[in-house]
């Protein structure tokens, strides 16, 4: 069958529809396909997976990456960095647009390549040693990826510890999860779905971590080694991070990010940080004003309140663990803040954004992963009063279809 692509579908598949005499008859998707590409190939239910190109598009690259085939790692690396950062843009006006908001929307800030601080690799052991990588797109199978170019450089000098923790703690049936860090004093290792940790497997692993250099190791929750503190910089504060905490992905997102809130909360004295993580933005703002910190991981927040003890130079921040899905902070409890930085999962903040619309705040700067839910909860915000002036988009996620942006609010 023969397609021409219409657009890009929200996980980066191409999408067109097969006319009839009724009219069209459904979307079919189409991986590593860019708009206006003529295709041919069987369509199999609602997709083509094996499509052949008929014609190409302008904004059609050759892929940078020798795994890009294989690893489901990536969806657009055959576009063009122009066409990327603009159908991203897109799908943020999209957005917003089916909520009826418009803002401007400043210039994508794109993080380079191999500045991926943060992934969740897989392993398996095999007959021959261990097989690391990711995951094939919509499949099991796992691909090996020696030679990543999303990786920070220190995540890929530590493949050579992953697979001998994968030897020695994996199995053939089962595969393991680990979440590998890039910190200031080595990379932070946190495996999931290995063998049981006996005496003899703690020893293994403990000297395994000394000897590739690994800042701290934990094994299913329980650290194995901590050779040096895993620390992460938040302004002038040193944090060191739960194992397998929240990070944003990459050292130029987060600096893109935490201009934008700067910016935007610019003389406020007293600012409340939800769903702050580790610190992120609470550290740094509290060069210039006082910070009460709520997220719902206890860990975190401790985490958070520790850097600030340490650090110098900082306003007073204060911390709560607090579930602000199932608790946000109402009205009253925003009184005494001059502002307000949200960056909330996914989901977004259905429950905390309705609390703001109910208060008094003058001043709003929202983190988002999603701009479905975003948009959603902006127009929670402006029917309460406020407008929105601007919006950033902060691509994080080089050549997925993940998109993330900042925004901010005023109260009319």
């Amino acid at each position: 069958m023969r397609l021409v692509a219409d657009r890009l579908g929200h996980r980066g598949d191409a999408v067109a529809h097969i006319a009839s005499d009724a009219g069209p008859a459904g979307p079919v998707f189409i991986p590593r396909i860019l708009p206006g590409e003529e295709v041919e190939g069987e369509v199999v239910g609602d997709r083509m997976p094996a499509p052949s190109i008929v014609t190409p598009s302008p904004d059609r690259v050759k892929a940078p990456c020798p795994h890009y085939r294989t690893c489901g790692g990536c969806a657009l690396q055959h576009a063009s960095d122009p066409f990327v950062e603009g159908w991203k843009r897109d799908v943020v006006a999209r957005a917003l647009a089916a909520q009826g908001l418009d803002a401007p929307l400043g210039e994508v800030r794109t993080s380079p390549m191999r500045t991926r601080r943060r992934a969740v690799l897989h392993g398996r052991r095999t007959k021959g040693g261990a097989l690391l990588g990711f995951h094939a797109r919509a499949s099991d199978t796992l691909v090996a990826v020696p030679e990543c170019l999303l990786l920070t450089p220190a995540l890929m000098a530590a493949f050579p510890a992953l697979e001998a923790l994968v030897r020695t703690g994996g199995s053939r049936s089962a595969e393991l999860a680990l979440t590998v860090t890039d910190s200031l004093h080595g990379p932070d290792v946190a495996v999931t779905g290995g063998k049981p940790l006996d005496p003899a497997l703690h020893g293994d692993l403990a000297a395994l971590a000394e000897a590739h250099g690994l800042a701290r190791l934990t094994w299913d929750r329980e650290v194995v080694a901590l050779r040096h503190a895993p620390a992460q910089a938040f302004g002038a504060a040193r944090v060191t991070p739960p194992p397998g905490a929240f990070l944003q992905a990459t050292a130029a997102g987060e600096a893109a990010l935490l201009a934008f809130v700067q910016g935007a909360v610019a003389g406020a004295r007293r600012i409340a940080d939800l769903f702050a993580g580790c610190g992120t933005f609470a550290l740094p703002l509290a060069e210039a004003a006082e910070v009460h910190a709520v997220e719902g991981d206890a860990a975190m927040t401790a985490a958070l309140d520790q850097g600030w003890r340490r650090a110098q130079g900082l306003r007073r921040v204060t911390t709560e663990a607090r579930d602000l899905f199932r608790r946000p902070l109402e009205a009253d409890e925003l009184k005494p803040y001059d502002a307000v930085v949200i960056d909330p999962p996914r989901a977004g903040a259905e429950a905390q954004t309705a609390a703001l619309a109910r208060s008094a705040v003058p001043v709003v700067a929202m983190i988002s992963c999603n701009p479905v839910t975003f948009a959603r909860d902006a127009l929670t915000l402006t029917r309460a009063g406020f407008t929105l002036h601007a919006v950033e988009v902060v691509d994080q996620f080089r050549w997925s279809s993940h998109v993330e942006l900042a925004a901010h609010f005023t109260r009319r």
